[in-house]
């Protein structure tokens, strides 16, 4: 069992306390141990419809209306629920989070009608969603992006592909980004909601990476949506990505801190068992440098996460402080669990092995949502804006 005591930090209120041990019960009892089996798009479809039924879907999206647990994204209760699942499952973490970030910019952007019709079924866990941004030639670099979308009438045809899609292949429905031309780089991007079965869009490739998860390459062949599934203004595209991601950003952060609480669980186990030497390997004082460094390692990054996510929940802007929540806690946890893996010696590289399964699954926490040198320069710029920009 996970140190909980975080949970008294005066970031977090008695409903993020009952929330996230109530959630820590339900994933011992509802998720498998190491998050897949052989079929990992069946198993993401199973954990998406189960965090449905539990009811923990209602926090990826915004509006009691619409099946969200508030009328806004409650980013401390998001954190919560994405490290937790993150200790028991990596599987079972993305299932909650891709929910969260597919269909955020509807909750965010999306029009009555547009609310009234994704969103209810997502935190249902009825309709699994996905966040299309990242093309092969533009990750960090939005502003080169090159798919495209024309106005044609009543509709928008769109060309052009999409890589490095989560639930590329499985999600009922796609955010988009397609640069539209109202102004020249970021400024004339514009987003949709792109259905699965819409006519001239295909699965294009499935891409495996050393996580298993839904993943996929998009392609977009003179395909035609309705002018309705616009989200939000012509050319404005780059601003809803944005805000997206500031919601879930913070998020990517505490998932790293599941992943490196489990492992600190795990080598705390392996020390005090592991018989060596006439004792155990927990009485070597290079295993006890080793393990305070671990711990000290969370907690640092633990308190700037939840610091970003206490001063987004109220209202303040954390572009500076997600960012550095993201970079800190995601290469402290690649520390944490490379530790764990020396400490478990030979053991630590067996297939399927948790410590080795959490080696897979932290090595892209590092990257996506804006690898840690991207936080960088998102911190720096943040520095050397003038102090009332920055309020």
């Amino acid at each position: 069992m996970a140190d909980l005591s975080y949970l008294e930090w005066p970031f977090f209120e008695p409903r993020h306390r009952e929330l996230a041990l109530a959630l820590d019960a339900w994933a011992g009892a509802h998720v498998q141990a190491g998050g897949h089996g052989p079929d990992v798009d069946d198993d993401c479809r199973a954990l998406v419809r189960a965090l449905g039924r539990g009811g923990w879907l209602r926090h990826a999206v915004a509006g009691a209306a619409h099946g969200g647990a508030g009328e806004v994204i409650d980013t401390r209760a998001v954190c919560l629920i994405r490290e937790t699942l993150a200790r028991h499952s990596g599987l079972a973490d993305f299932a909650f989070a891709m929910q969260g970030l597919g269909s955020g910019a509807i909750s965010l952007h999306g029009t009555p009608e547009q609310r009234a019709r994704y969103l209810a079924p997502v935190a249902a866990g009825e309709a699994i969603a996905a966040f299309a941004l990242s093309e092969p030639d533009a990750g960090s670099d939005v502003a080169a992006m090159a798919c495209a979308a024309r106005a044609e009438g009543d509709h928008y045809v769109l060309d052009g592909e999409k890589t490095w899609i989560s639930n590329g292949g499985i999600a009922d429905f796609y955010v988009v980004f397609a640069r539209t031309g109202e102004a020249p780089g970021a400024r004339g991007i514009t987003a949709f909601i792109v259905d699965a079965d819409a006519p001239g869009f295909e699965i294009a490739e499935r891409i495996d990476v050393i996580a298993p998860h839904p993943l996929a390459r998009l392609r977009f062949d003179a395909c035609r949506i309705p002018a309705s599934r616009r989200l939000g203004a012509a050319g404005e595209g780059f601003k809803v990505a944005m805000r997206t991601l500031d919601v879930f950003r913070t998020s990517v952060a505490a998932a790293a801190l599941g992943f490196a609480r489990r492992a600190l669980d795990e080598a705390l186990a392996r020390a005090t068992s592991r018989q060596m030497f006439g004792g155990v390997l927990a009485d070597f004082q290079l295993t006890q440098s080793k393990l305070a460094q671990m711990a000290t390692a969370i907690d640092s990054a633990a308190l700037l996460t939840y610091r970003a996510a206490w001063q987004r929940d109220r209202g303040g802007r954390v572009t500076r402080e997600a960012a550095m929540a993201k970079m800190t806690a995601t290469e402290n946890a690649q520390q944490v669990i490379d530790a764990a893996v020396q400490m478990f010696g030979g053991q630590g590289v067996v297939s399927g092995q948790p410590v080795e399964r959490l080696y897979r699954e932290i090595r892209a926490l590092r990257i996506y949502e804006g690898a840690t040198e991207v936080q960088q320069l998102i911190i720096a710029r943040e520095l050397l804006r003038p102090a009332d920009a920055r309020a």
